[in-house]
């Protein structure tokens, strides 16, 4: 195997993540009522067909952007985010009071404990229990 440099890069940080929406205002209640997340940003972007808008959870370094869904970027994805939670039995629960589609709490051993929720287009997220 041969030694390789990694070369330095301009890129510094992963700062919003693109989830393809139906309805951006359906969404972003959605996102702040529903999973309790804050707005960060939201500026009217007439050459990109809505707004862009970026919600995240209080103190989150990550943000979702909420973006119009298009033909090359349909609605109703499974994501590949991955939200924190300090107790996944708990977030299950108060998400399912919040009228939040849950899927069923995972716990397999030495994997924390998890599950998937779904937006109001159906795009997957995945709730995942930080170690303590």
């Amino acid at each position: 195997m041969s030694e390789q440099t990694t070369a330095p890069t301009p890129i510094g940080d992963v700062l919003t993540i693109g989830v393809p929406v139906s309805d951006q205002d359906r969404a972003l209640e959605f996102y702040l009522d529903r999973l309790g997340f804050e707005k960060r940003r939201d500026v009217p972007v007439p050459q990109f067909g809505g707004r862009w808008i970026e919600v995240a959870p209080a103190g989150a370094s990550v943000s979702i952007a909420l973006v119009p869904a298009r033909e090359d970027t349909p609605a109703g994805v499974q994501t590949g985010i991955r939200l924190k939670t300090g107790d996944a039995a708990a977030a299950h629960a108060e998400l399912q009071e919040r009228g939040v589609e849950v899927g069923e709490l995972l716990r397999w051993p030495g994997v924390p404990a998890m599950f998937a929720l779904r937006d109001q287009d159906g795009n997957s997220l995945e709730i995942v229990e930080a170690a303590r």
